[in-house]
């Protein structure tokens, strides 16, 4: 058993405050990447794939993170995506202009006249 005097007890008591203030903040940030993440889930806008040994992750189509484990991926992609403005509940999807039935069709209609 061991005990301390003087000094030593409260060095203890102050090493102890900081690693539950760690451990705080270390459960607040992973539960504001999880929330982040499930979000971007059920909204279909995060895809992830494993290729040649590491996790690529995309967020609103845009390529933001690769890395080696699963969990370092996701961490890497929401600060990624946050600097790029991506993953945002009013973000706009990249990857262009969105096109419905009538002018792809169009598009396509144009495009066999061409040839």
């Amino acid at each position: 058993m061991l005990v301390m005097c003087g000094s030593g007890m409260t060095n203890m008591g102050a090493m102890e405050r900081v690693r539950f203030d760690a451990a705080v903040a270390a459960n607040a940030e992973d539960a504001s990447i999880w929330r982040w993440f499930s979000v971007l889930l059920e909204e279909r806008r995060i895809r992830w794939r494993y290729m040649f040994d590491s996790w690529v992750v995309n967020v609103d189509r845009a390529h933001v993170a690769t890395e080696q484990n699963f969990d370092d991926a996701i961490r890497a992609a929401k600060l990624a995506a946050e600097q790029l403005g991506l993953g945002a509940a009013d973000a706009h999807l990249s990857g262009g202009k969105w096109r419905g039935a009538t002018e792809t069709g169009s598009r396509r209609q144009h495009a066999g006249r061409s040839s």
